[in-house]
């Protein structure tokens, strides 16, 4: 974050908020926008007079946005790993965080045909390439987990060994799996919390991550456990071939 953005914001009205991947997108008058990346642990809320901020540690509230209804835009972070800049809404898909993404995981462009070919060739294991934003924007190591257990794919096949079935189930389990995540306002372990300061409710849906050594509930077998790419991933041996 640059030191004049409050000063350069400070006056323009939010007129839309939108998203592309892992940012935020706050459309501003003066035809600019605010790009924010949260990292590994911010967070962005709205907070009014019945605003809980009690797992909210001041200290780490770094940036705060008066709005002219008496509420406010803060943003928290502890370990400062995320990411705040302005940029001429024109000129938002070219720049550097934004130009080289791929499709929205839950828009048309993104499809089994998409994912087939996308993946012929490739030695990279299926899971690292669903988390590769070059590839489809946005699918972290959770979901990714969540998205080839349910597909029955295991997440260290090679790319280029998906079928073309396999391709189709993963394409329809990315849709459905984001789309329950998003309706229960994502997934809490510890620190998330959405713009009302409220956790994630999706982590008791969660079939396979965090649970090695755990009983699959489809088949019983123990998840198993496997680092692929610097990140932990569960499935099952069973069920996913």
């Amino acid at each position: 974050m640059s030191r004049d953005l409050p000063d350069t914001i400070a006056g323009r009205t939010i007129l839309e908020i939108g998203r592309r991947a892992k940012y935020l997108l706050l459309g501003l008058s003066g035809k600019m926008t605010l790009l924010v990346h949260l990292g590994m642990s911010g967070s962005l809320t709205h907070r009014g007079r019945d605003f809980r901020d009690s797992d909210f540690h001041p200290a780490h509230d770094h940036l705060r946005f008066e709005l002219d209804d008496g509420t406010a835009l803060v943003y928290n972070d502890p370990r400062r790993f995320g990411l705040m800049k302005l940029v001429a809404s024109a000129e938002l898909a070219q720049t550097a965080e934004l130009r080289e993404l791929g499709p929205e995981p839950l828009e048309n462009d993104f499809n089994a045909d998409y994912l087939f070919e996308n993946t012929r060739g490739r030695k990279a294991a299926i899971k690292n390439l669903l988390m590769d934003q070059k590839l489809v924007a946005g699918i972290g190591n959770i979901y990714a987990c969540e998205i080839l257990y349910a597909a029955k794919v295991r997440p260290g096949r090679a790319g280029a060994r998906i079928t073309r079935a396999e391709a189709e189930r993963i394409a329809a389990f990315t849709k459905r799996i984001l789309s329950r995540a998003i309706g229960s306002g994502g997934t809490t372990f510890r620190s998330y919390r959405d713009s009302r300061g409220q956790p994630g409710r999706f982590l008791s849906s969660l079939q396979v991550y965090g649970r090695d050594g755990e009983k699959c509930y489809a088949c019983g077998s123990a998840i198993k456990l496997k680092v692929l790419g610097q990140r932990s991933s569960f499935y099952c041996p069973t069920c996913q071939r």
